[in-house]
């Protein structure tokens, strides 16, 4: 059972019924990949708000829970060897396919691939967007030297070409439907949101727009974006 006592971090943020995971997040493309696989998964869990202002992930609370203060985090009442505290969001989507059984990958080689482009999300599309992110839209955009903000588009575009060549004849990204999906898939739709998909010509990219469609019509990925809700 969860307590403050044992995860501070409930003492800001308490569990209204402690039997469930608790998930501590904010709608950003890494912190709605855990939703998403939630609500996939179907694994009854709360969802508390954290946001990404210092008085909420540089808190002590959340420090307790996440020394490196960024979002998404769990707590698992039902761990396997007692209640479990985990962060980083591919090691969260890696435990929660494990303990469900679900979105793994469905042979040994199958989850080495699945795991594969897990990593390439991890190590190279998120960090490489997050990026063209802050040099496109926030603050790296009001910079004199564009450098910086070519390096990025051109990045992308590298990275949005491997995609592309991935998805040639195929649904999702490592066969079935699987926890790379939930992880790929947001950073792609935060080029909206970034305002960058002209620059990076994502319509130049078919079968990744089919992609993120057919990825954007699933109910539970709908829900798990907006979970926790912003407002």
């Amino acid at each position: 059972m969860l307590s403050a006592q044992d995860f501070p971090i409930l003492s800001k943020w308490p569990a209204s019924d402690p039997s469930k995971l608790q998930l501590f997040s904010f709608p950003t493309p890494n912190g709605v990949k855990v939703s998403i696989a939630l609500e996939e998964m179907q694994i009854p869990y709360e969802a508390h708000k954290v946001t990404l202002a210092d008085a909420d992930v540089k808190s002590t609370e959340f420090l307790s829970l996440n020394p490196n203060n960024k979002i998404p985090a769990i707590l698992d009442p039902d761990g396997p060897d007692g209640p479990l505290a985990l962060w980083e969001s591919g090691a969260i989507l890696l435990y929660l396919a494990e303990k469900s059984g679900q979105f793994g990958g469905t042979s040994a080689a199958n989850k080495a691939e699945v795991t594969q482009w897990l990593m390439f999300q991890m190590g190279g599309l998120g960090p490489m967007l997050g990026q063209l992110g802050f040099f496109w839209k926030f603050a790296g955009s009001q910079w004199e030297d564009k450098r910086p903000q070519e390096r990025y588009v051109g990045e992308a575009k590298r990275l949005l070409g491997v995609l592309e060549g991935q998805m040639q004849d195929r649904e999702w990204i490592a066969g079935d439907y699987s926890i790379a999906d939930m992880a790929i898939a947001p950073w792609l739709r935060a080029l909206d949101f970034y305002g960058a998909k002209e620059a990076v010509g994502w319509e130049d990219h078919p079968a990744l727009v089919a992609y993120l469609d057919r990825f954007l019509e699933r109910p539970a990925v709908q829900t798990g974006l907006v979970t926790p809700p912003r407002d």
